[in-house]
């Protein structure tokens, strides 16, 4: 699929080698930009998403809310989610608001895809 850019956010989706819808960003995921993100994510609302935040380097309180839009979302319609690639900066961010205990991370995307898949 061919990549979106939004001020500064660039949102790359593919499927997984198991079936999982992968979300890929790279840059800034703030207010400005969570609205193509939000667009994107409701595109294919039957396979899980791992969203991989890998090469995120700034994510702002209107970012998180949509990742647990996107978390709520697939909880209502029984499919996995998982997040992978968080920087210390997220995971920071993760602790303070304490979401961490609502988000399910993973170290790699091939463990994230496998969780999210299992029957």
């Amino acid at each position: 699929m061919t990549p979106r850019k939004a001020e500064g956010l660039t949102i790359e989706a593919s499927d997984g080698a198991l079936g999982a819808r992968i979300i890929k960003l790279s840059g800034l995921f703030t207010l400005q930009t969570v609205g193509e993100f939000q667009r994107m994510s409701r595109e294919d609302a039957v396979k899980p998403i791992v969203l991989d935040l890998t090469e995120v380097s700034y994510l702002d309180s209107a970012a998180l809310g949509c990742i647990l839009g996107m978390l709520a979302s697939c909880q209502r319609t029984k499919r996995g989610f998982a997040l992978t690639g968080l920087t210390e900066r997220v995971r920071s961010l993760f602790k303070m608001t304490h979401v961490d205990a609502l988000l399910p991370c993973f170290d790699t995307l091939a463990d994230a895809e496998s969780a999210v898949t299992k029957s």
